[in-house]
């Protein structure tokens, strides 16, 4: 079996060939085994675990989108009252946790907020063992605090020394962790329990299958009247399958469209009673010579949400659109925005070009894809998307400056491109500057306001 299927199977990732070959070859070194299809043949599950750590191990940090903590906060308030009639806490999951870093968050903006610690508890769950020991370790270094506040850190850490600190016990006692893979759980036994739900940052490593079974699961599991907090990038896949967005401001929620009503139980046996926080001896976690999960990652999401359309005609067939007039230095920029909005729908040649990039990138073609692009371009030079899918090559070719050039490009020629704005965010945000990403994100969302249905 090839590296990527395997791998796909045991995480329902849709991984860049170039990211697989990369752990392979790490863990082959580690093993000592030179023979890759013996090492992939032969390999056992604690090997494929290690294997699959290398391919999911996230970035994250604390109060990351902070607004998103802000509506979950919210919508905890609202169920506190009713939850304790029903003689049960509000439950909330998080769903990758990653290192801890968002149910942390969320505990220590229950925490500011005044809420009684037996009012809600948390759950979190992460397909990767690594991220789950860390999490319960609660040891985070300078990385995982980038807010330009950081008053939480006074109130809910204990310095360490070499920048690092020790979520208080208060904090850590409220969230009980565990690994758990969420397409192969059994949903239904936890059906309508959770009345708040984190899934951000999970559904764009995933094709368009697999998107939809997971969300079905996470439908499954959240209270009728319950709210999602979703990343940025992937509210339109909750938006076609079964959600319906929320109005507050880049928090990115959601509930769910139908109102059947939940079957009611008790505690869910998934997670044990709530227990004393593993000892902590004040050591962080060895530092590992790993990838994170790239951004290169959620380009093949991206192209594969696209409907597939017809193959490329040979080059000499091809008939380019009407040039698109160009803003000239003595239009003011509104006037260059209102040009570049205003582009003409592709023609059928456009799309059969642009849908050949695609299903060249998909096969793992990299170079031919973008040759498709740059060959449309010759005929089309305003082809905001050619400029878009160049900038997803380069992101799968780890050129993270060219691909952020290539996405500027395509924003100027069409500024309210969604998917444009939504990678361009992410790498701007791998970049060290979260007020661009903020910035970036809020764009996005205003897009896909203005293109919901009335």
């Amino acid at each position: 079996m090839k590296a990527t299927e395997l791998l796909r199977q045991a995480t329902g990732m849709n991984l860049s060939r170039a990211v697989v070959d990369e752990a392979v070859q790490q863990r082959m070194a580690l093993t000592g085994c030179r023979d890759r299809k013996a090492y992939l043949r032969d390999i056992a599950p604690e090997e494929l675990t290690a294997l699959v750590e290398l391919v999911v191990v996230p970035e994250s940090w604390l109060f990351r989108d902070p607004q998103a903590f802000v509506a979950a906060v919210q919508h905890v308030q609202l169920r506190a009252a009713d939850s304790a009639r029903m003689g049960r806490p509000v439950r909330i999951l998080s769903l990758p946790c990653a290192g801890g870093e968002e149910p942390y968050s969320m505990a220590m903006a229950l925490a500011d907020a005044k809420l009684a610690p037996s009012a809600y508890s948390i759950d979190a769950c992460d397909l990767s063992p690594a991220c789950i020991a860390r999490a319960q370790r609660g040891v985070y270094g300078r990385n995982a605090f980038r807010n330009s506040d950081l008053s939480f850190r006074e109130r809910y850490f204990t310095p360490l020394g070499g920048e690092r600190y020790q979520i208080k016990a208060e904090i850590q006692h409220q969230v009980r962790f565990r690994q758990a893979n969420l397409l192969t759980l059994d949903a239904t036994r936890w059906q309508g329990c959770y009345d708040v739900i984190f899934c951000r940052n999970l559904l764009i490593y995933f094709d368009k299958p697999t998107t939809r079974a997971a969300i079905g699961r996470i439908a499954t599991m959240l209270a009728d009247n319950g709210i999602l907090l979703s990343g940025y990038a992937e509210l339109p896949n909750f938006v076609h399958n079964g959600f319906t967005p929320l109005p507050h401001r880049q928090a990115f929620a959601l509930r769910k469209d139908d109102s059947s009503p939940a079957a009611a139980g008790g505690k869910p046996a998934w997670f044990p009673e709530r227990r004393q926080a593993p000892p902590c001896d004040g050591a962080a976690i060895p530092a590992r010579g790993t990838p994170t999960r790239r951004s290169s990652d959620v380009a093949r999401l991206m192209r594969q949400s696209l409907a597939p359309v017809a193959p490329l005609p040979a080059a000499p067939a091809l008939r380019p659109p009407a040039p698109m007039p160009r803003a000239t230095r003595a239009q003011p920029v509104a006037a260059a925005t209102a040009v570049a909005t205003a582009a003409p729908p592709p023609t059928p040649a456009a799309a059969d070009a642009l849908a050949e990039a695609r299903r060249l990138a998909d096969q793992g073609r990299v170079d031919d894809a973008a040759a498709a692009c740059r060959r449309w371009l010759e005929y089309a030079p305003d082809s905001a998307e050619a400029y878009f899918i160049l900038g997803l090559l380069s992101e799968i070719g780890r050129q993270p400056e060219q691909a952020e050039a290539l996405l500027k490009r395509c924003l100027y020629l069409q500024p309210d491109h969604y998917e444009a704005l939504c990678h361009l965010a992410l790498l701007t945000e791998q970049g060290g500057d979260p007020s661009a990403a903020a910035t970036l994100k809020a764009r996005a969302a205003r897009v896909y306001q203005r293109q919901l249905p009335r």
